[in-house]
């Protein structure tokens, strides 16, 4: 990854109703979420929302794909993945060891709410 995306990618993030949406969408993998139901499940208007997805897909961090009169938007997890390798590649002075599990999931807490970000 260049500096110059990884760069773009941590701007796009860097908004919380952006982030609330990179968020979600990870939770709905793999089946993705129609730009609608992200708008309602986040309470934000569906022209508001539509921006935020675009920013977030001129990151390469998401990608719709039309399907019907919808446009179903899923996290790209392998460019997210890119961040967070490039972001620590150099970790630790070449010791990746001291770095784990910065990629590994956390279990899920029972008290969330489902759709909660």
């Amino acid at each position: 990854m260049e500096s110059e995306q990884a760069i773009l990618a941590l701007a796009a993030l860097a908004q919380s109703t952006r982030m609330s949406v990179f968020k979600l969408l990870v939770k709905y993998e793999p089946d993705g979420l129609a730009a609608g139901d992200i708008a309602k499940l986040l309470a934000v208007p569906q022209n508001t929302m539509s921006a935020h997805l675009a920013v977030l897909a001129r990151a390469e961090l998401v990608m719709g794909e039309r399907k019907s009169r919808s446009i179903i938007y899923r996290a790209n997890l392998a460019a997210f993945q890119n961040l967070t390798s490039f972001m620590v590649e150099d970790c630790c002075g070449g010791r990746a060891d001291l770095c784990a599990p910065v990629t590994s999931c956390k279990p899920e807490r029972s008290k969330r709410a489902k759709v909660k970000v």
